[in-house]
């Protein structure tokens, strides 16, 4: 029988015998695999057939993108004040119920770009409030001592998760069409929201007056994130990144589908390569990271992304193009998987257990927030100067997060940070480890550990 004072998820070597563990990540895991179905279905159902426009396109991305950018910080904030389980079950439903729509519309024959658009903004809308709430329950149901493990294991699965979507998507499109492809979606999300509903999640970590204003809670994320140094320019290299990325992300598909001639099915099976690669830097990540530094280890992803863009700018119809874009998509992802993985195990370890959503929450505002404007962008770019062009502006634009962590002390990072000590006269929070003093493992030692784990002088007035 596991010791009284210490929470289930930290005992034993393995996480898989750990219950809550299992349900969380199997719940997830279907949700992304849904998704992808979906990453796949919806641009052959756009530009196919519905005859989608760049512009069109654009606009699509666009509202998809919107909600997350309006509504995640306050959707943070309240995933730190009330239960995160409810939160994760009423964004699962809402966005099972919305999608369904599509399919059905579909089989009438009264399905249009309007609608899709309408769905864009409720399902980003619900899954807003899931994502700040899912993100920030794993630290709560691990021991901070997991968290780079667990977040290997999660990425590890989702891409493996996200690859056999990326198939089925491909086989279901093939079969019956991109429109009743989404029922495997809508059956994903409600995968999700059973599995939510069996973790036993601990309780809030701090009660507060129901009185207290939101917005002042979102003020209180907010400081809390640029009051410390590592939170920051982690945060600024998300949202620097999303933003390239959302604008070649946005003309990616139709790029492919219509410049390339490039088929449904063999867009399913590039997706599902670049979702192995991601499975491969995700599961690498915390070997790299102990063998050459998290610093380093970052460093070295952010430099070598902008060069897998090479084969999508070079490329000409044709399957020898097909297998380059595949092969670059996976290295693309295994970068992002390794150096994703690493960077939010780093601010998931340093943030105190109250602050975990809101903290997430400000990344998520943004990076979300990017996306809209890169999309809107895009879209102007495509139609004035050309879809070629505009991927190529955005594979320059690249190089700015790499810049961005190149300025920062996080460069240089050898080891994983040590968490924050718990206020005096406070247990720690389920999930929480002791101070480094009190524990055996990895710091950071000397002149590193004075550059990169200082902690914000103003945690004080954020606890209780």
């Amino acid at each position: 029988m596991p010791p009284r004072n210490k929470p289930p998820s930290a005992v034993g070597s393995s996480l898989w015998r750990h219950r809550n563990f299992r349900r969380y990540l199997t719940g997830q895991a279907a949700s992304v695999a849904g998704s992808s179905i979906t990453q796949m279905a919806l641009p052959v159902l756009a530009v196919l057939h519905l005859d989608a426009t760049t512009a069109q396109v654009a606009w699509l991305a666009f509202l998809g993108q919107l909600p997350p950018a309006l509504l995640a910080l306050h959707a943070g904030a309240l995933a730190d004040r009330y239960s995160k389980r409810r939160q994760m079950l009423t964004g699962d439903l809402v966005s099972a119920a919305v999608l369904a729509t599509v399919p059905v519309s579909a089989a009438l024959g009264t399905l249009t770009l309007t609608q899709l658009m309408i769905v864009a903004v409720v399902q980003g809308t619900a899954s807003v409030l899931h994502y700040a709430a899912a993100i920030s329950l794993l630290p709560g149901l691990v021991d901070r001592s997991m968290i780079q493990r667990s977040n290997s294991r999660v990425g590890t699965l989702f891409a493996i998760a996200a690859t056999g979507g990326s198939h089925l998507g491909a086989v279901l499109t093939a079969m019956g069409g991109p429109a009743r492809a989404l029922l495997g979606d809508v059956a994903s999300y409600l995968i999700s929201a059973g599995c939510t509903a069996r973790i036993q999640a601990p309780g809030r970590v701090r009660a507060r007056p129901e009185t207290r204003r939101l917005r002042d809670e979102i003020g209180e994320g907010l400081r809390y994130v640029y009051g410390d140094d590592r939170l920051r320019t982690l945060t600024l290299v998300n949202a620097t990144t999303s933003f390239a990325l959302g604008l070649l992300n946005t003309l990616w598909a139709l790029y492919l589908l219509r410049a390339l001639a490039m088929s449904a099915t063999a867009f399913g099976v590039v997706l599902g390569l670049g979702a192995l690669g991601a499975a491969a830097g995700a599961l690498a990540a915390p070997a790299l990271a102990r063998r050459y530094g998290p610093g380093p280890m970052m460093m070295a992803a952010l430099a070598i992304t902008p060069l897998t863009q090479l084969a999508l700018l070079l490329a000409s119809p044709g399957l020898r193009w097909q297998i380059a874009i595949g092969a670059a998509l996976f290295l693309q992802l295994a970068c992002a998987g390794a150096a994703g993985t690493t960077q939010r195990s780093i601010r998931q370890i340093i943030t105190i257990a109250g602050m975990q959503a809101r903290m997430q929450a400000v990344s998520t505002w943004l990076t979300s927030g990017a996306r809209p404007v890169a999309a809107l962008l895009a879209g102007g770019l495509g139609t004035w100067i050309g879809v070629r062009a505009t991927l190529t502006a955005g594979t320059c634009l690249l190089l700015v997060p790499l810049v961005t962590l190149a300025c920062s002390p996080l460069r240089a990072l050898r080891q994983m940070p040590d968490p924050p000590p718990a206020p005096p006269g406070t247990a720690a929070a389920p999930g929480q480890s002791p101070p480094a003093h009190q524990r055996s493992g990895p710091t950071v030692p000397g002149p590193a550990r004075t550059e990169v784990a200082r902690h914000d002088r103003s945690l004080g007035g954020d606890t209780t």
